[in-house]
C-alpha cells in the first residue's frame, strides 16, 4: 500500500462516527445533502409541517389549561359551586345556612335569567342577562367597574350595574334610570368584567347586575320562571374542602349539581377543550398528509442517489453501511425540520390568542409548555420515522446491477409495506384516542375516518380507470393523461390526500352558506322571528289585547325525566354524552291536536284509548336517545312532584322550520294543574320589533321577548369566527398536499427529463412540453378538488339535514365550481414552476451525460 493511499484511509477512519454501535461517515452524508439540496429542503419542510401545528396546539392547550386551573377559584368565584335549574329546597338552604352559622363556609346565592329592560319613556327596550348576587359575591376574583370602585360598595338595593353595550343600545349613561320589571333602578356604574363570566362565547344579551334584595319587588322570578340558581361557597379551612363538598352533595337532590373549583366545568374550559380537540384532529390529519410527503420526498432523494449507492456496493460497501449513512442523511434533515417546526410552532402559539380573539379571557397568558413541546415533537418525529422507514428499508435489496437501469422500478406492496401501514394506522388511532380520552368515541371516529379514506380511494381509482380508457384526440392532453400513470408518480395517493383535505374546506363553505341562507339572510314566509316567553297563566287572557296579533299560545311545564321503562336516568352518564341528553330539563306541554308540521309515526292518534296511567306523546328525536317504545313508562319530576306516564304515540316533524316544537305532549287534564307559563311566537317586520317589544313589556314586565333575527346574527358571527380558525389550520393540510405534488415531481424527475428530451428530439418546442406538464398537474388538482367537492356535498348534506335541521339544502354549486377551478390552476402553476429547470435541458447534453441527471 503506498503512502498516499494509507493517508487517505486514515483520514476516512478519523472522520467516521459511531451511532448505536454502527459507523457512519459525516462528510459523505453532508455531500449527499448538498448534492440533493432541493429534495433536502422539501424533506425539511415536510417534517416541519408535521410538527408545527401539533407543537402550537399542544403547547397552547397545555399552557392555557394550566392558566385556567391556576385561576380556577377566580373563574368560579368560589371553592364550591352548586347549580340547579329549579329553586333550592328549604331543607337544602337550611343545611347551607348551618355551614355559615358554624363558620365552616361562607355562602352567597346567585340567580341569573334573561329579561327585557326599558329606558325611561319606554322609547327603547333590550333583552339582557340579569345577575342577582347576594352579599359576599365574589369570594375570589373581582367584578371590575368602570369607575374603579369596589363592587360590594356600589351595588345596593335600588341600583343596577350594566355593561357598556347595554347602555349604548338603550341610549343611557351612568346616573340614568332603567325600568327593570316592576321597579325603576338607577344605573350607578359600568361592568367591565366579572370573574365567573370569563368568556362570552354566546349570549342573548349584555349583562345587568341587580341587588338580590330587589328580586321579589322586581316580580321577574316566579315559580315557573326559567332561572339559573347557584350557591357559591368559600370554605374557611382549605383542608376541609373535600369534607364540606361531600356534606353538600349528601344534602343535594338529583337535580342539583355540586362541584369544587377543580371539577366545575366553566364555559371557557368547556368551549376551549371541545374546540382545541377538533383543531388537534386537523393537526393529526396534517401530520398524516405531511408523512405521505415525507415518504415521497425520501423516495425522490434516494432515487437521485441510486447511482451513488450502486457504485458504493460495487466497490464492496455492505447494505448496512449504505442504509445507515442514508438513514443519517434523513435523520439530520428530519432533525432540522423538527427544529424549524418547533420554532414555527412556538411562534404560531403566540399568535393563537390573537386568532381566538374575544373567545378567550383577556387575562389568559400563553407561555411555552415543555410538556406540550415534547408531546408535539414526539408525535411529529415518530410519524416522520414511520413514513421514512419503508424507502430506507428497501435499500437492502438494491443490487450493483441497478446502475445499468435508469428508470426507477415500481415498488411492490410487500410485507414491509403492509407492516409499515399497520403501524401508521396504529399511530393515527393512538393519537385520536389520546385526544378523545374515550375509547368508544375514538373507535367510531377512527373507523369513520378510515371509511372516508376508503371511499375517497375507491372513487379515485374508478376515476383513473375511466381516464385510462378515454380516447383523446389532442396530443397534448393525451400525453398529459399518460403522465398521470408515470411509474413512481404516486398519483392516486396524492389525489386521495388532496381530496380528503379539500373536502373539509368545501364542507365549511357549504355548511356556512346553508346557515347563512336559511337563518341569516331570510326566514321562510311563515316562520316566526319574535318569541315571547314567561307569560303567566293570569296574563294569558289579557296578552292578546296587547300583542294585537292572532297567534298560538303554548303552555310550558318544566320537568326532569327520572326513568325510562323502569331504568333510572344516569345523570352523570347523560351529562357526559355528546349532544342532547336525558339529564337536562325538558319543557312539557299539553294539547289535544297535532301541529301543522307534525304527524304520528306510531300509535293511534296522540293519546289513544284511555288508561289507568297518563298518556304522553313523544317526539322521535328524543325517543331515539333511550330507544323509547310505545307502552314504555316514563317518570317525570315536576318541581319535586312525580308524574308517571305511558308512551301512547311517537311523533315526527314533517318539515324543519323555525317553529315551536315539544319533545313531550300531554293531555290538558294531566298538566294544567302543574305550575306553568305560556310562550308564543310571532312573525313581525324587523322595523316594528322594537315598538311591539316596548308595548308588551310595558304591560307585562316579567315577559321576555327574544328577537330571533338578532340572535341568529350573533350566532352566525360566532360561527364565522370559529370557521375562520378552522380554515386557518386546514390550510396547513392543503399546504401538505401541495408539498406531496412537489415531492412527486422530484420523485419522477428523471422520467420527466427523459420525456422532455425525447419530445425536443422529435421537434417539440418548450411551450409544448410546458403545456403537457401544466395540464398533468392541473388534472391532478382538478380531479382532487372535484372529488373533494363531491365528498363535501355528501358530508354537508348530512350535517345540514340531520344536525342543523335544514330541509332546504343548497349545494352552493357556483362557489364549489370556482374553488375547484381555482385549485386546479394553483396546482398547474406549482407544477409548471417546479418543471422549469427540466425544460432548460439540452437534448444532446442530457443524452451524453445521463448519469449526472439520473
Amino acid at each position: 500500500m503506498n503512502e498516499s493511499t494509507k493517508t487517505k484511509n486514515d483520514n476516512m477512519r478519523q472522520k467516521t462516527h459511531t451511532f448505536i454501535g454502527l459507523k457512519w461517515h459525516a462528510r459523505f452524508c453532508l455531500s449527499r445533502i448538498l448534492r440533493s439540496k432541493n429534495q433536502a429542503l422539501l424533506l425539511v419542510l415536510c417534517v416541519s409541517l408535521s410538527v408545527v401545528t401539533l407543537v402550537a396546539l399542544s403547547g397552547f392547550a397545555e399552557s392555557a389549561n394550566r392558566s385556567i386551573l391556576k385561576d380556577a377559584r377566580k373563574l368560579h368565584a368560589s371553592d364550591i359551586v352548586v347549580r340547579s335549574n329549579y329553586p333550592f329546597e328549604k331543607s337544602f338552604l337550611e343545611a347551607i345556612e348551618d355551614l355559615d352559622s358554624q363558620n365552616v363556609a361562607d355562602s352567597a346565592r346567585v340567580y341569573s335569567f334573561y329579561s327585557v329592560v326599558r329606558s325611561p319613556g319606554e322609547e327603547n327596550s333590550l333583552l339582557v342577562e340579569i345577575k342577582a348576587p347576594e352579599k359576599g359575591y365574589p369570594f375570589y376574583g373581582e367584578v371590575r367597574l368602570g369607575s374603579g370602585r369596589k363592587f360590594s360598595e356600589v351595588l345596593a338595593s335600588g341600583t343596577a350595574l350594566a355593561e357598556q353595550a347595554a347602555l349604548d343600545r338603550l341610549g343611557l349613561s351612568v346616573g340614568d334610570d332603567l325600568l327593570v320589571g316592576n321597579e325603576t333602578l338607577k344605573v350607578v356604574d359600568v361592568v367591565v368584567s366579572e370573574p365567573d363570566r370569563p368568556v362570552n362565547v354566546f349570549s342573548l344579551g349584555p349583562r345587568l347586575f341587580v341587588s338580590f334584595e330587589d328580586l321579589e319587588s322586581l316580580g321577574l322570578v316566579t315559580k315557573a320562571s326559567r332561572v339559573g340558581y347557584r350557591v357559591l361557597l368559600k370554605v374557611q379551612d382549605p383542608d376541609e374542602l373535600n369534607a364540606v363538598l361531600q356534606f353538600v352533595k349528601s344534602k343535594a337532590g338529583d337535580h342539583i349539581r355540586v362541584d369544587s373549583f377543580r371539577t366545575a366545568r366553566s364555559r371557557v374550559k368547556r368551549f376551549f377543550n371541545n374546540f382545541i380537540f377538533f383543531l388537534n384532529l386537523t393537526g393529526i390529519f396534517t401530520l398524516l398528509l405531511a408523512g405521505i410527503g415525507i415518504r415521497s420526498t425520501v423516495e425522490a432523494l434516494l432515487a437521485e442517489e441510486r447511482d451513488s449507492m450502486t457504485i458504493l456496493k460495487t466497490l464492496g460497501a455492505k447494505s448496512r453501511f449504505v442504509i445507515l449513512n442514508y438513514t443519517m442523511v434523513v435523520f439530520v434533515l428530519g432533525a432540522a425540520g423538527a427544529l424549524l417546526g418547533l420554532a414555527g410552532g412556538l411562534g404560531l402559539q403566540q399568535l393563537l390568542p390573537r386568532l381566538f380573539g374575544e373567545l378567550l379571557p383577556q387575562s389568559m397568558r400563553i407561555t411555552a409548555s415543555v410538556q406540550g413541546v415534547v408531546r408535539g415533537l414526539s408525535m411529529g418525529l415518530l410519524a416522520a420515522g414511520l413514513f421514512a422507514f419503508l424507502p430506507l428499508f428497501r435499500l437492502r435489496g438494491l443490487k450493483p446491477t441497478a446502475i445499468f437501469r435508469k428508470e426507477q422500478p415500481a415498488q411492490k406492496k410487500d410485507f414491509a409495506f403492509y407492516f409499515t401501514a399497520f403501524f401508521i394506522v396504529c399511530l393515527f388511532s393512538a393519537l385520536v384516542l389520546w385526544q378523545l380520552n374515550e375509547i368508544e368515541s375514538g373507535v367510531y371516529f377512527v373507523s369513520g375516518f378510515i371509511g372516508f379514506l376508503a371511499v375517497a380511494t375507491v372513487l379515485t381509482q374508478l376515476t383513473f380507470k375511466g381516464l385510462k380508457k378515454a380516447k383523446v384526440r389532442s396530443l397534448v392532453l393525451r400525453q398529459a393523461l399518460r403522465g398521470l400513470y408515470r411509474p413512481g408518480n404516486a398519483t392516486i395517493a396524492t389525489v386521495v390526500t388532496l381530496a380528503a383535505s379539500l373536502s373539509l374546506l368545501f364542507s365549511l363553505m357549504i355548511v356556512e352558506g346553508n346557515i347563512d341562507a336559511s337563518f341569516v339572510k331570510s326566514f321562510p314566509e311563515d316562520s316566526p322571528n319574535l318569541f315571547f316567553i314567561n307569560i303567566l297563566p293570569e296574563q294569558r287572557e289579557r296578552f292578546p289585547e296587547v300583542l294585537q296579533m292572532d297567534v298560538e299560545y303554548f303552555p310550558i311545564v318544566r320537568a326532569r325525566l327520572k326513568s325510562v321503562a323502569g331504568n333510572p336516568v344516569d345523570v352523570q352518564k347523560e351529562r357526559d354524552r355528546r349532544g342532547d341528553n336525558l339529564a337536562r330539563s325538558f319543557n312539557l306541554t299539553y294539547r289535544h291536536t297535532l301541529l301543522d308540521d307534525e304527524k304520528v309515526l306510531e300509535g293511534d292518534g296522540l293519546f289513544g284509548a284511555k288508561g289507568d296511567v297518563a298518556p304522553v306523546s313523544v317526539l322521535d328525536s328524543v325517543a331515539e336517545i333511550a330507544d323509547m317504545k310505545i307502552g314504555d313508562l316514563l317518570v317525570f319530576d315536576i318541581q319535586g312532584v312525580p308524574l308517571t306516564a305511558r308512551i301512547s304515540s311517537i311523533r315526527t316533524r314533517t318539515r324543519e322550520a323555525m317553529n315551536p316544537f315539544f319533545y313531550f305532549v300531554f293531555p290538558e287534564s294531566v298538566l294544567k294543574p302543574a305550575p306553568h307559563t305560556f310562550f308564543t311566537a310571532a312573525k313581525v317586520p324587523e322595523r316594528q320589533i322594537g315598538k311591539l317589544q316596548n308595548r308588551v313589556v310595558a304591560k307585562f314586565p316579567n315577559v321576555s321577548a327574544i328577537n330571533l333575527t338578532q340572535t341568529i346574527r350573533v350566532f352566525s358571527a360566532l360561527g364565522k369566527k370559529l370557521s375562520g380558525i378552522v380554515r386557518f389550520f386546514s390550510s396547513f393540510s392543503i399546504l401538505a398536499g401541495l408539498l406531496i405534488i412537489v415531492s412527486a415531481i422530484f420523485a419522477t424527475r428523471y422520467a420527466r427529463m427523459s420525456e422532455a428530451v425525447y419530445f425536443k428530439v422529435l421537434g417539440a418546442k418548450k411551450a409544448f412540453v410546458l403545456k403537457i406538464f401544466a395540464l398533468e398537474n392541473m388534472m391532478i388538482g382538478l380531479i382532487s378538488a372535484t372529488l373533494g367537492a363531491i365528498l363535501a356535498q355528501a358530508a354537508s348534506f348530512s350535517i345540514t339535514w340531520f344536525v342543523l335541521d335544514i330541509d332546504d339544502y343548497r349545494p352552493c354549486v357556483l362557489a364549489c365550481f370556482s374553488m375547484v377551478l381555482g385549485f386546479a390552476f394553483v396546482t398547474a402553476a406549482i407544477g409548471s414552476a417546479m418543471s422549469m429547470d427540466i425544460l432548460k435541458l439540452k437534448p444532446a447534453g442530457f443524452l451524453r451525460e445521463r448519469e449526472e441527471y439520473a
